[in-house]
Parts: structure tokens; C-alpha cells; sequence
């Protein structure tokens, strides 16, 4: 599975992800060949590109709850697009905490770890789809680290709103003569952070957890020594969920980083990452599954049979040049050995047969895959 650009789709590509419009309902299946028509209808969205299967690639399997997490997204970000075009309009917050609410409801209780897919996204939804994905994180994590039921509530709140100013207008001065002057960044983020202490007066800590964390993910660049700051734990759990989506997530000049990638950033910098809420991230997603396609440091492919819950990186793997069984979890065996990176092609294309693992002694975790027609 790649992420194809928009710019270069050809007919003939067969869809990776179904596509939704904004109530949910589905346009194009999984596995559907792209046509001109339906070249120009993504064109039309605006979509940055779409992810598209290898010609030999067999379709990756989607359980129930992928589809609805899909739909879900879909669904949530024209409300949150309304909320906090209102908020950066009139600097008042309606539907926030409904919103949140919701997010928490479907999210912030799970007692699994789901498959966080990355949705489609335009330049014109951008920050509200990334607004979106962030508060989903939050939620899993916070539910994860067991915190209090109000401080779930003002992180999830504080993630939707944490990118405002970049959405903010700016009314035209004397000086431009009229034209709209495009702001730079810093002076976005002031200014959003500004807003928050009108729109939340009554709940100050979503400012807080804002501001905390955007200065948190600003020291890795300036260098400022910021442990003597005392961050609430809103602030450490949307640093860490702020950085994955971004990481993960498509963007406009670039690919996106793999899961993998992601995640040995945040394992790597725990002076800016809190190691507790990075693990109840690895706690709330799935990673290293059964199925998974990796590259080795020795350059080497494999193929996940097992996940490892006492170190996610290291995992019981199938080597494809010899057919061998490699448990990473043995470190006096194979201590050189690590997961450089996910695949980022033919991902997914084994099919496996849990009844042999399970004989052959291996635990795995079986998910309930939907069928789709083949078109």
C-alpha cells in the first residue's frame, strides 16, 4: 500500500481505504479501480492523494471497527470545522464540549488497542482532520493513563483547539492597503492562544495544556531547558499525540513517516516526551501486528507473527530469505538485531493462518475481518 499524491493518479489504480463524504456514506470501496471520473471526483475534494494497492497487492483486511473509526472521522471533522471556524470568528465556544464528549464516548473507554488509520486529508481541511485525530489519541491515551474523568474532558477540548491560530483571519491594516496579510506562524500562535482566554475563561486549563505543550515541542528546536516547568499532564499527553499525528499523517510536500518511525522519535527524546504517556500511546494503538511487513537493520525483510507486549519493537518475526523464526524478545540471541522500519510497500500481502501459529505454539490475537466484493 502507497500514498499516491493526487497529481499523479492514473486509471487503473485500485483503492486501498474506502472514501466517504462528509455523512458518512460510502462513495468508493476498498479495491475499486479508479476511473477518470472518479480521478477528477478526488481532484474535486481536494484530497492531498489517496492510498493506493501495489498491482499484485491483495486488499488489506479491515475489521468492523476500522470501518467505523473511518466513518467516524469522516463524520466528526465538519462539526469540529464548524466549531472552531465559529470560535476563531466570534471567540465563543458552542459545541465543544459536546464535541469532545463524543470523541470520548466512542474512544476514551476502549479497553483494546484499535487500528489508528490516517484519514484523507486537503489543504482545506487539513488542520481540522489533524485537530480530529489528535483529540483520538488524547482521549485513548488519557483513558489509558486512568486520569480524572475532567482532566480527559479539558485534553481532549485542548487538542481540538491547540491548532486555532492557524486558521485565524486577519482583518487588513491601513499599511497593506487593503489586502489580507498571511501571518506568520509565531504570530498565528499567539494570537490562537490569545483567543483560548476568551473562549474558555471559565475553564483556564485548556490554555494551559496548550500552551504547555506548544512550548514543550518548541524546545526540541530552541534548545530551552524546560524541566524546571511543572506541565500538567494534558500538556505531556497532547505533546506525544500532537507529534504522531503529524509524523504519521499525509502532508504536502513529503511522505508520511511510518508508525515505526513515529514512535522510535518519541521513544528517543524522553526529556521531551514523557516515557509514561509515550507507553499508554503504544498501549492505545496497534503498531507491530501479526502481518506487518518490516525491514531489518542488516537490510533484511521480514514478516510479523507475534506482537511483543513487553517491547513492541521487538516482536516474533518470519524472515523471507529463509523462512526462519526469529523471536526479537531474545536479546542474548540476537541483541544486533532491530526493526529499522515498516515496509513501505507490499505491506499486508500475507495472508495468515492462525490455526497453524496457535499449533505451533504462537499466541495471537485474532480480529473479525469484513468481506468485500471484488470489483
Amino acid at each position: 500500500m502507497r500514498f499516491i499524491k493526487t497529481e499523479d493518479l492514473k486509471t487503473g489504480m485500485r483503492l486501498a481505504r474506502p472514501i466517504y463524504n462528509k455523512n458518512g456514506v460510502l462513495l468508493y470501496e476498498r479495491n475499486s479501480k479508479l476511473t477518470q471520473q472518479g480521478i477528477y471526483s478526488v481532484r474535486n475534494f481536494g484530497l492531498l492523494g489517496i492510498f493506493i494497492l501495489e498491482p499484485a497487492e491483495p486488499v488489506p483486511p479491515m475489521t468492523r471497527a476500522d470501518i467505523e473509526f473511518e466513518r467516524f472521522q469522516t463524520m466528526c471533522v465538519f462539526s469540529i470545522r464548524e466549531e472552531l471556524d465559529a470560535i476563531a470568528e466570534s471567540g465563543r465556544a458552542q459545541r465543544m464540549e459536546m464535541i469532545a464528549s463524543n470523541i470520548i464516548r466512542n474512544y476514551g473507554h476502549l479497553d483494546e488497542r484499535i487500528n489508528f488509520m490516517q484519514n484523507l486529508r486537503s489543504k482545506e481541511d487539513y488542520i481540522y482532520k489533524h485537530s480530529l485525530n489528535v483529540a483520538i489519541l488524547c482521549a485513548m491515551i488519557t483513558h489509558v493513563m486512568n486520569m480524572r474523568v475532567e482532566e480527559q474532558m479539558e485534553t481532549v477540548q485542548a487538542a481540538l483547539v491547540h491548532d486555532i491560530g492557524k486558521i485565524m483571519n486577519f482583518e487588513p491594516d491601513e499599511a497593506s492597503d487593503g489586502v489580507v496579510i498571511d501571518m506568520p506562524m509565531a504570530v498565528r500562535e499567539v494570537a490562537g492562544h490569545n483567543l483560548l482566554d476568551t473562549a474558555f475563561a471559565t475553564r483556564p486549563n485548556i490554555k494551559r495544556i496548550c500552551s504547555q505543550a506548544q512550548k514543550t515541542l518548541a524546545s526540541m528546536e530552541t534548545g530551552e531547558d524546560i524541566s524546571s516547568i511543572r506541565l500538567v499532564n494534558g500538556a505531556r499527553v497532547l505533546a506525544v499525540a500532537e507529534t504522531y499525528d503529524r509524523m504519521t499523517a499525509m502532508k504536502f510536500e513529503e511522505e508520511p513517516a511510518s508508525e515505526v518511525a513515529a514512535l522510535k522519535f518519541l521513544l528517543d527524546n524522553p526529556e521531551v516526551f514523557h516515557p509514561k504517556v509515550v507507553e499508554a500511546l503504544i498501549n492505545s494503538i496497534n503498531i507491530l501486528v501479526p502481518g506487518v511487513s518490516v525491514e531489518l537493520n542488516t537490510g533484511e525483510k521480514a514478516l510479523v507473527l507475534a506482537a511483543n507486549e513487553a517491547d513492541i519493537l521487538r516482536p516474533m518475526i518470519l524472515m523471507f530469505r529463509d523462512n526462519s523464526i526469529v523471536d526479537l524478545s531474545d536479546t542474548d540471541l540476537y541483541e544486533d538485531l532491530e526493526i529499522k522500519d515498516i515496509m513501505k510497500t507490499l505491506d499486508n500481502r500475507h495472508v495468515m493462518d492462525m490455526d497453524l501459529l496457535k499449533r505451533s505454539g504462537i499466541q495471537v490475537e485474532e480480529e473479525e475481518y469484513v468481506e468485500i466484493p471484488i470489483i
